[in-house]
């Protein structure tokens, strides 16, 4: 397992080896081990989601408010997608620095975002798949949303595919609004575990 910080404090992607033969190949996404030395505490799972998307739907960029938070472990089960992770987190030494990670079938590349980070992906393929363990349960009340097309993000979206954006996510304010409004988890508010 190659393991990668990535720019947001406390995210990091993870590039497990896939074994491969004639009926297929074989491989391992999250292995303890690597994922306690590198993160330094257990990913406990409460919920496993998945999504089916179109080539050009962009998704995100989604938080849960902290506390209670939700930490993910995402990776692309099928096709391609780009892979983004902003800190949103008021107070973190990164707050405001974005990452992003190629995401595909045939790496099957993953990546851990921590509490309070924002998360996107682009599916650059048509029927492209997203698998994501996730820490607490799915609570409609908590989701929150910030702009992806924000411009003061200048996050590395592609410019040569359309983009099929949902009508909430089109609607998400922008890093700024979201600050303003208090929308944004603090960092200290971030991770706590029982």
């Amino acid at each position: 397992m190659r393991i990668r910080r990535l720019a947001v404090e406390g995210a990091f992607e993870f590039t497990p080896e896939v074994h491969s033969d004639r009926r297929g190949l074989f491989v391992s996404p999250l292995q303890e081990e690597p994922f306690l030395s590198a993160v330094g505490h257990p990913f406990r799972v409460a919920q496993t989601n998945h999504s089916r998307s179109a080539k050009g739907v962009l998704r995100g960029l989604h938080f849960t408010t902290a506390p209670p938070g939700q930490a993910k472990y995402v990776h692309c089960a099928r096709g391609s997608a780009l892979d983004v992770v902003v800190d949103l987190r008021l107070g973190s030494p990164t707050f405001g620095a974005w990452d992003a990670i190629a995401m595909d079938s045939g790496t099957l590349r993953a990546a851990y975002f921590p509490e309070g980070v924002g998360h996107a992906f682009l599916a650059l393929e048509e029927d492209t798949v997203m698998s994501y363990l996730v820490s607490t349960p799915y609570r409609a009340e908590l989701e929150q949303a910030v702009d992806p097309l924000d411009p003061r993000l200048a996050l590395p979206w592609p410019d040569d595919l359309e983009f099929i954006v949902s009508e909430r996510d089109l609607a998400a304010p922008s890093l700024a609004e979201a600050q303003a409004k208090g929308l944004l988890p603090r960092y200290e508010d971030c991770g706590r575990r029982e």
